[in-house]
């Protein structure tokens, strides 16, 4: 049965969160079409393009994405320090980017207003527009109406382009983070789109270490929108927010990942455990199989039995998919 997405999504337990859409149709998001015939490669710069333009809107960060040839994978950070931060004017700027205004919000900024009960009804609206910011249901109602219709005008046709809604998995503490960011980036080396990360195009990895998305852009790359959600540790460390570990770890945990992964070849290519196994106090063999996995597996939310236990308290669930694996696992 479908679940509400206040059952999937708690702010309180985890602000971390991986969500994943699928195409229907046999359409293709981009790649080569075998059908067809048709090339769609171009659609992957206009998901990059929209993803950044909506973290620059909403308080959401990005801190992985990988898009394939007929779904995409984002890992999300929703920031509700940024948004209580923001003034009323400045919420009113951001949602009128997206979205038209309320008639009465646009008198209230004119200073039109002159009894409470109106201003007390433009402040409302206001408020609603507020929570949507940091909404991750309306960040990706925002990403997949947007590509829904360009696709479908540039087919000409009309209906769904994406299966129902998109799915979405709670990221309750950082080895959950970790693994699904590493899951993530490695999409087009697990489906041989890929050799390494190092040319594993449109994809956050890649655009860490390029500056971004693919080859063809840092030539006309406009870097004035915000960044991916950055690594704090070691020379990152002035950074107030951010992924609690420095980049060179997680670059030589993700290669070493992709590395085994791809070759089906657990620790035969090198016997050195990246450091930041030791300090998430993970073995190999435990991280390799949740990086592998994690799509698979584990479904609603991920985390330790503890948190798993309270965000199922709080979402209102009696039980999280996944749970008995983890615990094997992780304990």
């Amino acid at each position: 049965m479908t679940q509400s997405r206040s059952s999937l999504i708690s702010l309180v337990d985890t602000p971390y969160y991986h969500c994943i859409s699928r195409c229907v149709r046999r359409a293709f998001l981009c790649g080569e079409d075998q059908y067809s015939g048709k090339n769609f490669s171009h659609r992957r710069q206009w998901m990059v393009e929209r993803i950044r333009q909506l973290s620059d809107i909403f308080a959401i960060n990005v801190c992985a994405y990988s898009i394939m040839s007929n779904h995409y994978h984002l890992v999300l950070h929703a920031n509700e320090v940024e948004i209580e931060a923001c003034s009323d004017e400045d919420i009113c700027n951001r949602w009128h980017q997206l979205y038209s205004g309320s008639s009465i919000v646009s008198r209230w900024l004119k200073g039109e207003l002159t009894s409470d009960a109106e201003i007390t009804m433009a402040l409302e609206v206001i408020a609603r527009w507020r929570r949507r910011l940091v909404d991750i249901s309306w960040f990706m109602r925002s990403l997949n109406e947007f590509i829904a219709r360009k696709a479908n005008k540039e087919d000409n046709c009309k209906g769904r382009f994406w299966e129902g809604r998109f799915k979405s998995q709670a990221l309750l503490d950082e080895k959950a983070l970790l693994t699904c960011m590493a899951y993530v980036d490695l999409n087009p080396v697990r489906a041989k789109m890929a050799e390494s990360v190092e040319q594993s195009e449109y994809t956050s990895v890649f655009e860490r270490i390029h500056g971004s998305c693919c080859e063809q852009e840092k030539a006309c790359s406009d870097m004035t929108s915000k960044p991916l959600f950055g690594f704090v540790a070691g020379e990152c460390n002035e950074q107030p927010q951010g992924i609690p570990y420095a980049f060179i770890d997680y670059f030589e945990l993700v290669d070493w990942t992709g590395r085994v992964v791809s070759e089906d070849k657990r620790g035969a290519i090198s016997a050195k455990t990246p450091c930041l196994l030791s300090v998430l106090g993970l073995d190999s063999e435990t991280w390799l199989e949740l990086a592998s996995s994690f799509g698979k597996n584990y479904h609603g939310a991920v985390g330790s039995l503890d948190e798993l236990a309270l965000f199922a308290e709080h979402t209102g669930k009696r039980w999280i998919s996944g749970k008995t694996k983890l615990q094997q696992m992780l304990h």
